[in-house]
């Protein structure tokens, strides 16, 4: 009787073992995986040859030759595109989340003639792309440059309109499941003690719905910081690129392709990305395991 009790746990305790060991094997085989890519770029980024055509992890003769290159070329203005981005990014995100949130309050909490309606009008929208209303999208721009010129074809405030045209509609859904998500009984019980709707959502809701709010800033800044079609047609003069079609010029040509540059500055504009997550990564996974359990 011991012994096949003995038997039965050593049966176990390997039987666990080799469990955990293919857990370790299948996560060291994600992990390379997703950084190989990395790794790639990088070994790029200081080959002087500036081509992917012969490219080795380690590369022979490297320098910082590239980096020098994309930092110090005045026909790249490396830099400004850069800032361009994370102004552009940032000032979409901000305002994604705050009309955002706004509409997913009336959407939640208010009941008015033709709710449903315009519910669904924005999910049929969002089903088809920006991209597809690119000639009207461009046409549109020109026009409006004639009124406004500063959210006109080639400004940056015009491709923040047309970023946030993109990004209100699945934000504003997914955050109405989020505001659904907060018992009523707290607008009711804010409303007797005398709040207005104002405060009701600014005092009670918003701090409960923070998470989902980070998700949704984070999603909507990576998304406009690589977004490269759109504003590759809206945007006509080199000092008002953003990152992405900066770095798209460097690789367009048939005979000009500066891969290593290209690299570098990648790597470079990643960093904005890599803070941001660092930041508010306590946020984003609390607004995504929320998601999950809330349903």
């Amino acid at each position: 009787m011991s012994r096949n009790l003995g038997g039965l746990l050593a049966s176990k305790r390997r039987q666990r073992h080799l469990i955990t060991l293919g857990r370790v094997i299948v996560s060291i085989l994600a992990i390379a995986y997703a950084v190989f890519p990395v790794l790639w770029i990088a070994s790029a980024s200081f080959d002087p040859r500036n081509s992917l055509a012969q490219q080795r992890l380690i590369p022979p003769n490297a320098s910082l030759e590239n980096y020098r290159a994309l930092l110090n070329n005045p026909l790249q203005p490396f830099p400004r595109w850069m800032l361009n981005s994370i102004k552009v990014s940032l000032i979409t995100s901000v305002l994604a989340v705050i009309i955002s949130a706004l509409a997913a309050y009336a959407f939640s909490r208010f009941h008015f003639r033709g709710r449903r309606s315009l519910l669904l009008t924005i999910l049929l929208v969002q089903v088809f792309p920006n991209f597809l209303a690119m000639v009207a999208i461009f046409l549109l721009l020109q026009q409006i440059k004639n009124y406004i010129p500063s959210l006109g074809l080639n400004t940056h405030g015009g491709l923040i309109l047309v970023y946030l045209g993109g990004a209100l509609g699945i934000n504003t859904w997914l955050m109405k499941g989020f505001f659904d998500a907060v018992p009523r009984d707290l607008d009711e019980s804010a409303r007797i003690d005398g709040a207005s709707d104002w405060q009701v959502f600014w005092r009670i809701i918003f701090p409960l719905v923070r998470p989902i709010l980070a998700v949704v800033g984070v999603l909507t800044f990576i998304g406009t910081y690589s977004e490269v079609l759109l504003a590759s047609v809206l945007l006509r003069s080199k000092e008002n690129f953003t990152l992405a079609v900066g770095l798209w010029q460097l690789i367009e040509g048939q005979y000009t392709q500066k891969w290593g540059i290209f690299a570098a500055g990648a790597l470079i504009g990643a960093i904005p990305i890599m803070i941001l997550y660092l930041i508010a990564q306590d946020w984003i996974i609390g607004g995504l395991t929320q998601g999950a359990v809330k349903g």
